[in-house]
Formats: C-alpha cells, sequence, structure tokens
C-alpha cells in the first residue's frame, strides 16, 4: 500500500537518461504518481541501452519504477491539449531539455506559470538557465571541468568514473529542491520554477578546499590535499594479491587503532605522525598491505574503529548481505524480462516508508488508460495516433 509522504503528489516527467528519470523515480518512490512522458517516435535513450540477451533494458529498469508511461510528440499542436489536461491536476513538471527547449515549443515556465499558478516547474540544465553558459552542450566530466572538482583528482585529473554532477548536482539538487517548493506552496499557495546548474551545484563537492583557499589564498593542490592523497592514513592501498583497500583513518586516535591491530605501532617510536613523516608512513603502509591479502586483513576490517575497509567491486557490492538486509539491493521479477536488479530508495522513513510498487513501464504502456481518464474517447485516441501526437 502507497502511505508514502508524497502519495497524492503527481508529477509530469518530460525528463530522459539519468538526472531527472533518477529524480522522478525517487519521488515515485516517495509515493508520488509519475507520469513519464516520451515522444512516441524517440523514446528515452535508456530503453535501447545496454541490454542483456533476453532484451532487458538494464539501464532504463534502474531507473524507472514506479512510473506510468505515456507518448505524446510535443511539436504537434493537439499535444499541448493533451499535456495542459495533465497538467491541470498536477503539482510538478520536471523537464531536462536545454534551457529554452520547452519554451520554443510555447510549453516554457513563463507560457505555464498563470495558466497553473499552483506548478513547480524543474529544469535540470547542465548550466542553469542564465550566464553565458546557459545555451553550451555538456556532460558530467564538463561540468565537473568547469566547477573546479575534476582539479582535484590528481595532479593528471582524471574522469571520476561515476556520473558525480549528473547524480549529485543534477538529481539530488533538483530532488530536494522540489521537496522544499512543496513545502513552499504549503504555506503560501504559488508554485515556482526551479532552474537547476549541474555544475554550480557540483561547486558544493568542494567546499571544504574552497573554506581552506579562502583562509589560505592558495590555491588547493589536485592529488595532494588533506583527504586526496596528502596524508598517508587516509588514502588507498594495493594488497597482495593485486586488490585494494581504503584507510579511511583521518584522526589520529583512529590510525593509532589501525596501527594496533596492523601490529604497526612499533614504529610510532621513530616515526611520529607529523606531516614531516608522511613520506616514511607511506612507505610504512605500502610496504605492510603490499604483503597481506584481503583475507589476511579480515580482522582489522571487523574492527569498528579501525576505519580500514576493501576497495569492493559492484559484483561484490549487490551481494553484500549488509546492503541486501538494509534494502539497497532489490531482486525484481519482470513480467516479460524475467529477473533483474535494482537499487533500493536511500531515503529511510520510520513512519511513511518508501514503497516499489511498479515495474518500469513500457514505451507508451499507459497511453490508453490516461488519455481515457482525461476524457478521449478510444476513437479520439486512433485519431492522436493517426495524427502522430502520441
Amino acid at each position: 500500500m502507497n502511505k508514502g509522504p508524497l502519495s497524492g503528489v503527481k508529477v509530469v516527467d518530460l525528463s530522459l537518461l539519468l538526472p531527472g528519470p533518477l529524480c522522478s523515480m525517487y519521488l515515485g518512490d516517495m509515493g508520488a504518481e509519475i507520469i513519464k512522458v516520451e515522444n512516441p517516435r524517440a523514446m528515452d535513450a535508456t530503453r535501447v541501452m545496454f541490454k542483456k540477451e533476453n532484451g532487458a533494458p538494464s539501464l532504463y529498469l534502474m531507473l524507472n519504477r514506479n512510473k506510468k508511461a505515456i507518448t505524446l510528440n510535443l511539436k504537434r499542436e493537439k499535444s499541448k491539449e493533451i499535456l495542459f489536461k495533465l497538467l491541470e491536476d498536477a503539482d510538478i513538471l520536471l523537464e531536462g531539455f536545454r534551457p529554452d527547449g520547452l519554451s520554443k515549443m510555447g510549453l516554457g515556465y513563463d507560457d505555464l506559470k498563470e495558466k497553473f499558478p499552483r506548478l513547480i516547474y524543474c529544469g535540470i540544465y547542465g548550466y542553469g538557465d542564465s550566464g553565458a553558459y546557459k545555451d553550451f552542450a555538456g556532460h558530467d566530466l564538463n561540468y565537473l571541468s568547469l566547477s573546479g572538482v575534476l582539479d582535484q583528482t590528481g595532479k593528471n585529473p582524471q574522469a571520476p568514473g561515476f556520473q558525480l554532477a549528473d547524480i549529485g548536482g543534477g538529481t539530488l539538487t533538483a530532488l530536494s529542491s522540489i521537496l522544499a517548493a512543496l513545502y513552499y506552496r504549503e504555506k503560501t499557495g504559488r508554485g515556482q520554477k526551479i532552474a537547476i546548474s549541474m555544475m554550480e551545484a557540483s561547486l558544493q563537492f568542494i567546499s571544504l578546499y574552497g573554506g581552506i583557499y579562502s583562509a589560505t589564498g592558495k590555491n588547493p593542490e589536485g592529488g595532494n590535499e588533506l583527504l586526496s592523497g596528502k596524508l598517508p592514513n587516509y588514502s588507498t592501498y594495493r594488497t597482495k594479491e593485486g586488490r585494494w583497500v581504503a584507510l579511511g583513518a583521518l584522526e589520529e586516535m583512529f590510525f593509532k587503532t589501525f596501527l594496533r591491530q596492523s601490529g604497526l605501532d612499533s614504529h610510532l617510536e621513530k616515526v611520529p605522525i607529523a606531516e614531516t613523516h608522511f613520506a616514511e608512513w607511506k612507505k610504512i603502509l605500502t610496504e605492510y598491505f603490499s604483503s597481506k591479502t584481503l583475507s589476511d586483513l579480515e580482522p582489522i576490517f571487523q574492527n569498528p574503529d579501525s576505519c580500514l575497509t576493501p576497495v569492493k567491486t559492484l559484483d561484490e557490492v549487490s551481494k553484500d548481505p549488509v546492503m541486501r538486509e538494509k534494502g539497497m539491493i532489490l531482486d525484481r521479477k519482470h513480467k516479460q524480462y524475467g529477473d533483474y536488479i535494482q537499487f533500493g530508495s536511500p531515503f529511510p522513513f520510520s513512519e511513511s516508508k518508501v514503497t516499489y510498487r511498479t515495474d518500469p513501464p513500457d514505451h507508451g504502456e499507459h497511453n490508453g488508460e490516461i488519455l481515457k481518464a482525461l476524457g478521449y474517447t478510444d476513437s479520439e485516441i486512433e485519431e492522436l495516433k493517426k495524427d502522430k501526437v502520441i
């Protein structure tokens, strides 16, 4: 049963790919009704990416549970009538086109706000809807580059290997903004536009270094700062069998706990924990870990104050009994594609719990259901198909 905190909230989601669909899925997990809108002849690209042998669109299945799907060609004039009907009782419109993409079709926020004054309009853009960058194309790496985040990945900046700006700067920033806008509307009755900039939101990831820069005036050195490789007690090390471990014993008391557990505390007499000895400690730790396997290190992993953890692969994470017990790895069974996995929602409400009610929908699966609910007859729906509106 849907008793989520957003039960009764309706979202019309025009977004595609990753940041927007993940955001709307989270809203759906929290109980909102999500209507995913796609072009009838240009479906969400995640439907055709990374398919299993049986045809299962695994990336799409990861991002689109708890939704209904319709098709709508927004370039057709009749589509406006349908969209407007959807928005009559909608709370949120989510989109991820270029900042003026919907405006060119007469469907931008300025076109909608008078007709739907309670509507919360959220656009997830690369660079927001203002400023010199706003019309630039870009992807995660570009947003991290221009926000200064990429510079902190090392002396030779490296792509993080995951979508930090898309999800941290886009999905989660949009989600928190939407929830705040819903609260504001409860107090005032007014909707508003939210123009997310994934680049600007990414800047927040280097707030620590921003504070240090403000205090010292020194440009932080990528790969050689407090949390990016400078500290021997906050770094990664290669093990005997070629695996990696993460030592995150940032505070001295945790580092000393690790040293006692590993039998390395005898070095403290000759090598104090001080910046002048960081290179010596790096050498000591590198030699120690290179002589140990993950199995050898298991007793230290289990010590709650050692701050030593194995660097797990995604396969290992998917089989982790703790992650499964806490509901972060979900085994699902699709009516067409069979078994697949999803990640659970990271929102632990004690009262209004998240729920996983429906599998990701097929392309346009709910056209008939939703259009009939809006008042269209079977013959009118057939006409819309012939006119390539849906």
